[in-house]
């Protein structure tokens, strides 16, 4: 009996020296990893990577206006009803294609007779009537041909406005993307030299957020935190920026 209970005696001495050393070497290996842890949540580098890239307009969208003006009112439409279609006849006979114009509807004014205080009176003195047409086109050099000559629509007795064509990228969804895994690349090689001046190495990217995102004429420098959209130059400088936190070996 004397013997079982030392036996006994002696498994339980074993069997705590188990588990005191299973809770040390746990606790060493969960120290380690908490280590690894904090190591990895504090060791980074925050970076700002952009790209840049020139495009070319591949459509136009051009508006202009002509008017009329009469004591009477259908004399000022049927005069705008015939300089509708000389202004067609015109962009027609210079290669705009039908179903790229589009005429909007009539405007009408009234201008009342003054006094001689002035002042005005009920009494109608003459009726403006003004029409807007508008070319949308992927032909950017025609169109913009076409804007610049326009003004030769005054010859034919027209009071015809021409305004100022507005230039727009359509695969500028695509050049988003492309922009961006480049403005990312360019950010994880200046997260490298910075890492390598210290000793150090890049790891993996923890995070990455987009920045400004614009489009602008080639000549401007200009930065807008709400990204500057250029419609008014047909070429253009488009710039994608991103900041990007990478981990520290």
């Amino acid at each position: 009996m004397k013997g079982m209970g030392e036996l006994k005696n002696i498994q339980i001495i074993i069997l705590g020296l188990c588990i005191g050393l299973a809770t040390i070497i746990s606790t060493a290996i969960l120290s380690r990893g908490l280590l690894q842890i904090r190591k990895f949540s504090n060791e980074v580098i925050s970076v700002t990577g952009s790209a840049e890239k020139r495009i070319l307009s591949d459509s136009i969208v051009w508006k202009s206006n002509f008017s009329r003006r009469d004591s009477e009112m259908t004399g000022a439409f049927n005069a705008l009803k015939k300089d509708l279609q000389v202004v067609k006849n015109y962009l027609i006979s210079h290669g705009v294609k039908e179903d790229e114009i589009i005429v909007s509807q009539i405007g009408t004014t009234v201008l009342y007779r003054q006094n001689e205080k002035g002042i005005f009176t009920n009494q109608i003195e003459e009726y403006v009537l003004n029409q807007d047409i508008e070319v949308r086109s992927n032909d950017v050099k025609k169109i913009d041909n076409i804007a610049r000559q326009s003004t030769e629509l005054i010859n034919e007795g027209i009071v015809f406005i021409s305004y100022a064509p507005q230039y727009f990228y359509t695969k500028l969804a695509e050049l988003k993307h492309e922009m961006l895994a480049q403005a990312t690349e360019d950010a994880r090689e200046r997260a490298k030299r910075m890492a390598q001046a210290t000793g150090n190495k890049v790891g993996i990217m923890r995070s990455a957020r987009m920045g400004i995102f614009q489009i602008t004429p080639v000549s401007s420098y200009d930065v807008a935190w709400h990204a500057n959209n250029d419609t008014t130059s047909l070429e253009k400088k488009v710039t994608a920026v991103v900041n990007v936190d990478f981990a520290i070996k």
